[in-house]
């Protein structure tokens, strides 16, 4: 058999440690596990994990078995067996978090998390609670800022923490010093704090370690949205203590989407009052509202229980995390071996693209925003002017003007054209994003990718910035 395109260890069948060199017998990375493990079309080369994953044939046929179970028997299943598959995924997501089993529940996706988070917490009716938030947080949360400040009627406001990049991990925990100094300075008193475990746009690894050690340092909430986190970062709880985690499994844990863990400590469980929507696991402070609930008891916490049943939906994809941990352990060789693979290929691979492109990589002197399984490579075009009115506010980038460029006014054309040719003439899709006064592209790594399909992008790539700048997506 032939190893992947990056040289790490690999497990045998036989479940000892080999490396490439040492033996033929291992786990094939790259095109050969793609096509055999996995449902992608023949002509499409998946090089934007990051926005929604994807699944192994094995855990489509447990998902579709669950589904099966349910449809069978729907009473038996949902009432008591589900709860049973679903506390054996908790055990098993738990575990990788290395968290008490009590202190994690499933939601359908990060936002979702986020949400449930900012939507139960109480703000004082003095005005003076703020929420803090850099301003590379993804958009559905930010929105989400915005509508809780909106809804409060003047009882919280927000605060956004601008960052240029790219900066070093020590100028992102003073960026934050600063506005937490700024806040109460103001009057106000900063309670809560959003931010990333890996970035979105860029796809960059964010100091989440630093920043929830700042948040209790300063007596704020930490609520880390770690959407890009699990699957693709080592990620330790118990270590880290922030006060709300969320991760999206269905993005680098292989479950079906659409399933999120969200880690809430002892502490803080009281603090999480309802699901989203309410139902029945919601009980009320005041005794004499108490109301039945229809679900088979079950002897556990407040917070387990309320967040088994959130009315009826198709819990399969919760199941189905203990069986995709099993499958990349037993497969793919376990989460040590499958998050190293990912950030080497992303690091190489990402070199060879902007070496054929002649650019850059989004990266700071440290080399710590690319200690994740995403990379961003610079694009051969930016967009014309001096660097006034960006986008985003930034400085201009240092080499957008030796780039051929467009008219600011078109760039949303400009972005979607190449979006489009990519998938119509290509087959692939690259998620493109504005910084700085010039295009990037944010490219992921993942076990069924090797070098190969790094160094084909480039061409792709390349092409369709010259053709966009000759002006051909008007």
């Amino acid at each position: 058999m032939v190893a992947s395109t990056v040289d790490l260890a690999f497990r045998t069948k036989e479940g000892s440690q080999a490396t490439t060199q040492e033996t033929d017998d291992v786990v094939q990375y790259g095109k050969a596990l793609r096509e055999q493990q996995f449902l992608f079309d023949p002509n499409f080369r998946n090089l934007n994990h990051g926005s929604f994953g994807t699944i192994p044939r094995a855990i489509q046929a447990k998902l579709r078995d669950y589904q099966d179970q349910a449809e069978a028997r729907p009473d038996h299943f949902i009432r008591y067996r589900e709860k049973e598959l679903l506390d054996e995924s908790r055990a098993a997501v738990a575990k990788v978090l290395n968290a008490p089993v009590e202190t994690v529940v499933f939601v359908s996706n990060a936002t979702l998390g986020v949400n449930t988070v900012l939507r139960n917490l109480s703000w004082a009716d003095d005005n003076k609670d703020e929420i803090l938030y850099f301003d590379t947080l993804y958009g559905g949360c930010a929105k989400t800022v915005d509508y809780i400040v909106e809804s409060s009627y003047g009882r919280v406001s927000s605060r956004c923490i601008p960052l240029t990049y790219p900066c070093e991990d020590d100028e992102v925990v003073t960026a934050f010093n600063n506005a937490v100094a700024a806040s109460r300075a103001e009057g106000k008193r900063p309670k809560v704090c959003v931010f990333d475990v890996v970035s979105s746009l860029p796809g960059i690894r964010f100091p989440f370690e630093a920043i929830t050690a700042a948040c209790k340092e300063h007596n704020i909430l930490s609520c880390i949205d770690g959407a890009q986190g699990i699957g693709m970062v080592h990620l330790d709880m118990t270590t880290l203590d922030p006060d709300f985690f969320v991760s999206n499994c269905h993005k680098w844990l292989h479950v079906p989407r659409g399933c999120a863990v969200f880690y809430v400590p002892l502490r803080n469980q009281p603090l999480m009052r309802s699901t989203l929507p309410t139902s029945h696991g919601f009980v009320a402070a005041d005794a004499s509202t108490q109301r039945v609930n229809p679900l088979p008891p079950n002897g556990k916490s407040e917070f387990v229980n309320a967040f088994e049943f959130v009315g009826t939906l198709d819990n399969s994809p919760y199941l189905c995390v203990k069986d995709s941990i099993r499958w990349r352990k037993e497969v793919l060789g376990g989460e040590d071996i499958i998050l190293a693979y990912q950030e080497e290929l992303a690091r190489r691979g990402g070199a060879k693209v902007a070496e054929f492109l002649g650019t850059r990589l989004f990266e700071n002197k440290s080399g710590t925003l690319g200690r994740c399984a995403m990379v961003n490579v610079g694009l051969p075009i930016a967009i014309e002017g001096d660097g006034s009115g960006l986008e985003d506010g930034k400085v201009r980038d240092e080499d957008a003007d030796g780039l051929p460029q467009v008219p600011r006014g078109d760039v949303g054309l400009v972005t979607n054209w190449i979006q489009k040719k990519l998938i119509e003439e290509y087959g692939t899709w690259v998620s493109l994003f504005l910084y700085r006064g010039r295009w990037w592209g944010r490219l992921s790594a993942q076990v069924y990718l090797g070098l190969e399909d790094f160094e084909w992008v480039g061409e792709p790539l390349k092409d369709l910035c010259a053709r966009a700048a000759k002006g051909e997506y008007k």
